[in-house]
C-alpha cells in the first residue's frame, strides 16, 4: 500500500489517456522489447497523426456533417472504451485517428469557408505552441511536479464541465456568449483555455518520459501517442476559435 502511494502522481495527468493507473505493469518483468520506449511513442504519434491527416483530407474535401458529428461521436466513444481495453490500444489507436480525422476536416472546411487563410495561421500556431512547449519542457523552466499535474487537472477537468454544459444547453438552442460571442470577454476566455491546453503538452512530454523510465507495457506507446493527439487537436481548434475572433466572427 505504502508503494503504491508513492508512485501516486507518476502518471497523473488532465488528459484522460495518460493516467497513472494505465501505466503500471503490476510488478510482470517484460522484456526489453516488451517495454514502453519515448522513441516508440513519438513513431506511434507520428503515425496516428499521419492516418488522421489524411481523414481530414478526405472530410475537407467531401464536407459532410455526417462524417464530422460523426466522427466527433464515435471517436468520444472509442477514447471511453480504450480507456477500459487499455491492452487493444493498437487497435483502438488508429481508429480513433480516423474519427477524430473525420471531425477535424469538416471543422476545418467551415472556418476556411469563413475566414481566407485562418487554417494555415492556425496550423503554424499550433507547431509553434508544441515547439515552445518542448523547449519549455526541456529546459526545466517549467517543472512538473505533483502540485502542477493537480492543478492542470482540475483546470482542464472544469473547461471539460464548461464544455458538457454548453453542449446541453445548444440543444435546447441556448448559447454562452462568453464562448460563442465575439467579444473582449470570449478572447480572454479562449485565451485562457488555450494556456490550459498548452500545459498539457507539459505532462504529456513528460508521461512519455515516466512511461519508459519505469517500464511500462510497450502497448502503452499506442496510448500515450493517442493522449498527445487529443491535446495537440485541442489546442487547434482553440486557436481557431482565438483567429475567429480576432477576425470579429466565430
Amino acid at each position: 500500500m505504502r508503494t503504491r502511494s508513492k508512485r501516486r502522481g507518476l502518471f497523473e495527468s488532465s488528459n484522460p489517456y495518460l493516467q497513472e493507473k494505465a501505466f503500471q505493469n503490476n510488478g510482470s518483468v517484460l522484456a526489453d522489447d516488451e517495454k514502453m520506449t519515448v522513441t516508440g511513442a513519438v513513431n506511434k504519434t507520428f503515425l496516428l497523426g499521419t492516418i488522421m491527416l489524411a481523414a481530414a483530407g478526405v472530410s475537407f474535401t467531401y464536407p459532410s456533417g455526417l462524417l464530422t458529428w460523426g466522427g466527433a461521436i464515435a471517436g468520444l466513444i472509442i477514447v471511453i472504451i480504450a480507456s477500459r481495453k487499455v491492452e487493444q490500444s493498437s487497435t483502438w489507436g488508429p481508429l480513433y485517428a480516423i474519427c477524430e480525422g473525420f471531425f477535424l476536416g469538416g471543422i476545418t472546411k467551415m472556418y476556411a469557408s469563413a475566414f481566407e487563410g485562418i487554417v494555415l495561421q492556425a496550423v503554424t500556431l499550433t507547431f509553434a505552441v508544441f515547439f515552445a512547449m518542448l523547449a519549455i519542457y526541456k529546459s526545466g523552466l517549467i517543472k512538473v511536479t505533483k502540485s502542477f499535474r493537480s492543478g492542470i487537472m482540475m483546470a482542464t477537468m472544469g473547461i471539460f464541465g464548461l464544455y458538457m454544459v454548453s453542449f446541453v444547453l445548444s440543444l435546447f438552442g441556448i448559447q454562452l456568449p462568453f464562448l460563442h460571442e465575439a467579444s473582449p470577454l470570449t478572447l480572454v476566455i479562449s485565451l485562457g483555455i488555450l494556456a490550459i491546453a498548452s500545459l498539457n503538452l507539459l505532462l504529456d512530454f513528460d508521461t512519455f518520459e515516466k512511461g519508459e523510465e519505469h517500464g511500462a507495457p510497450i502497448y502503452m506507446e499506442w496510448f500515450a501517442a493517442m493522449g498527445l493527439l487529443i491535446t495537440l487537436v485541442w489546442i487547434y481548434i482553440e486557436i481557431l476559435r482565438i483567429l475567429a475572433i480576432f477576425s470579429g466572427r466565430d
